[in-house]
Order: structure tokens, then sequence, then C-alpha cells
């Protein structure tokens, strides 16, 4: 995991949300908040009923009646049902970062990837096979043994699509057995060994951000500038994420893995000095899959500066199409690089915020975010550079 929360309405008495199945239990998560537990960063926060206040968990203010406490799984969750950000923990301040238990799994991940991690080896490590599973399941929304196995199969995935025997795919991602591995293939990808060395592979790196984790996918190997673009960013809470996820795969006949490339370890860099404020916009290079029209929209989004907003109806003129606010507004709904093409940039006629796929809070905080730290002439250049697809 690589580390890299905002407007709201207050309320007397906000209704409490249907807890999540993924989040600890209620007498767990309590318990954490009394004792200041810091392993549970990332994994919830508290809303406090009496005062209408959301807190981290390491909250050092007094505590509430467990019966005046709700649960949710982010700081943006709270505050779009009518919480407010306590002024002790500053939870919108600080990095919504992984549990202790998930940073030792994936580095132990990154560190053998093509070795398995079972129940045995994971109590060897001092986790419990159920405690591995619900702080993964809480952080990425799936199982910590779904990660792993998609992170063998890309090892495997990248061996067989170099020209290397199956045998030796099979081997370096793990796999004691060819059934297994195929298995697994046509389980995970869609394609049996012999075919896998066809599909293109795009490689998925999750970030933490002070708005939440954020997912991003890469091309595997080198673009036309030496660096393989970027083909999504995304808020992990981002409404239709995964719709989004199945339509570029089948798109593009790609499989979609775990794994590591220079252009994710760029884009960290990027995400880390935007969220410190030191720049305004990205230079890494995109690639965008979309209709001539939306590939239009979404250029010319990369033209507005960081610390600055314009109306749909503006961005219409712009494109060429006076009176299409509506058809420009949905492109923006379309575009799959938050923050790289900056859709959060448009606004309402009247100042409004307007829609955003990620949460009204988000854009808030990122709007006001860059109007205090914007950068001097940071206006993002078009990414003509990486190319682009009509789809």
């Amino acid at each position: 995991m690589s580390s890299v929360t905002a407007v709201s309405t207050t309320s007397t008495s906000p209704a409490p949300p249907e807890l999540p199945p993924e989040l600890p239990p209620e007498a767990t998560m309590y318990r954490a908040l009394c004792e200041r537990d810091a392993d549970f960063l990332g994994l919830f926060v508290a809303g406090v009923r009496t005062t209408g206040i959301v807190c981290l968990p390491t909250c050092p203010a007094r505590k509430p009646r467990p019966e005046n406490v709700v649960y949710f799984a982010t700081t943006a969750d709270a505050l779009h049902a009518g919480y407010r950000a306590c002024k002790r923990c500053r939870p919108l301040d600080a990095p919504q970062r992984a549990s202790a238990v998930v940073e030792r799994l994936l580095a132990a991940v990154d560190a053998h990837p093509d070795q398995p991690l079972r129940a045995a080896e994971l109590r060897a490590m001092g986790i419990e096979p159920a405690t591995a599973r619900r702080h993964f399941r809480a952080r990425f929304g799936m199982s910590f043994a779904a990660y792993a196995r998609a992170r063998r199969l890309g090892q495997g995935l990248r061996e067989l699509r170099a020209g290397s025997d199956v045998i030796e795919g099979q081997l370096a991602a793990g796999f004691a057995s060819g059934s297994g591995f195929r298995e697994a293939l046509l389980r995970d990808l869609g394609h049996p060994p012999r075919d896998a060395r066809q599909p293109a592979l795009l490689l998925a790196r999750f970030f933490d951000t002070p708005l939440g984790a954020m997912l991003a996918l890469a091309e595997d190997g080198a673009g036309a500038a030496g660096i393989a673009p970027i083909v999504l960013l995304e808020f992990v809470a981002r409404k239709g994420l995964a719709g989004h996820l199945v339509g570029l795969r089948r798109r593009l006949g790609a499989a979609i893995l775990p794994g590591d490339a220079v252009s994710l370890d760029q884009l960290e860099r990027e995400l880390v000095a935007y969220f410190a404020g030191a720049r305004g916009d990205f230079d890494i290079p995109l690639r965008l899959h979309g209709t001539a029209f939306q590939q239009r929209v979404w250029r010319e989004l990369c033209t507005i500066p960081a610390g600055h907003t314009i109306s749909y109806k503006d961005l219409a003129e712009r494109v060429g199409r006076p009176g299409a606010a509506r058809a420009v507004a949905r492109a923006n709904a379309s575009n799959r690089l938050a923050l790289l093409v900056p859709c959060h940039r448009v606004v309402a006629a009247d100042g409004g915020l307007a829609g955003y796929a990620a949460g009204v809070a988000r854009k808030a905080w990122l709007l006001d975010h860059e109007r205090r730290t914007a950068v001097e002439g940071a206006t993002r250049r078009a990414p003509s550079r990486a190319g682009s697809a009509s789809v």
C-alpha cells in the first residue's frame, strides 16, 4: 500500500447507517476508540450522535457513551451523513492510512509474491486469518487471499507474455500444479494458460490519500514517452467503480492484476506532492479511452488551472458545443482519471458544486485545497503525448 478528507451539512441527530459487514463488531470498535488504538486507523471513524462530530479512533477527546456512537468506514461517509470534523483529532487532515495489519500483509506479499501466505504462515506472523480477512476487506473490498492470488497470477502471466513456457509461468505464480494454475487463470482472467500470452495487462496499485484510498491502473510496458500511460485513477468510494473496471477490461481485452510499474511510482510521487500542496497538477502520461467528443471534453478540462473553476455551460462553449451542457456533464461523469483530468473543477452556473461521483464532500475539499495551495502557472498540459483511443 502506498501513502500519499470538505463541506457538510449539519444535523442535530443524523440517522445511523446500516453497519457495513466488513467493519469490526461495534464492541471492538468502541474499545478501540476508548483505548485510542492506532491499529484501527483506516478501519473506521466514529460519529457522536449528541454533538454531530466525527472523530478518528485515536481522538484524545472525552469518550461518549457507546449508544451515542455510530461508525463509518471513512470520514467522507460521515460527512455525507451530516457530521462535522472534530477540531482535536482533525480527521480531514490525517491521511486515512491502512492499518498496521494491512501494511504488514502488503509488505509480505511484495517481498515474496510467488509464495502463498496460508493460515499457518499468517499465524507465524502473529496475524489470525480472520483478522487479515477483516482488515483487508475493510480497506480494499476484497479478501487478502484474493489479492495475494491475483498478485501471484500477475507474476505468472507476465512470464507467459514474455514467451516463457506454461510450466515457468506456473512456477513463477507459486502454483504447485498445472491444473491449479489453469483454474486460477480461468477464474480470475477468463483465459487458459495457452491463451494468456495475448491479453493486454493493466497493472493495479492502491494509494492512500487524505480523502481515502484510490485505485490506479497503468498499461504494462513502456509508452511512447518511455513510461507506460495511466488509464484509470479513481477513489475506491466512487459510485460505479466496479462497473468502470469491468467495462474497461472488456473493451481493452485486458486482465487487471496488482503489479509494479515505473509510471505507478511516478504517480505516487505526484499524488504525494499534490496533497501536500507542492503542485497543482500532474505530468504523468495518460491514455484516454472514450469517444471523440468525450476526449475533446477531457482535454479541455486539462486546461483549467488549479484553483479555478468553470461552469458546464462555459465548458460546452469551449468545446464548440454551446447549448450542450448536459452532454458535457455526461462526459465529465464518464471521466476515469480523477484529479489527473480535473473534472472536479467544473461547477454549476450558480457556483454550486453539483454532482461528483466520489461525493460532493470530496469535490469541495479538492477545490478548497487547490484554492489555498494553487501553484502559479501550474496548468496541466493536455495529454496528447500519451495518446488516446476511441472506444
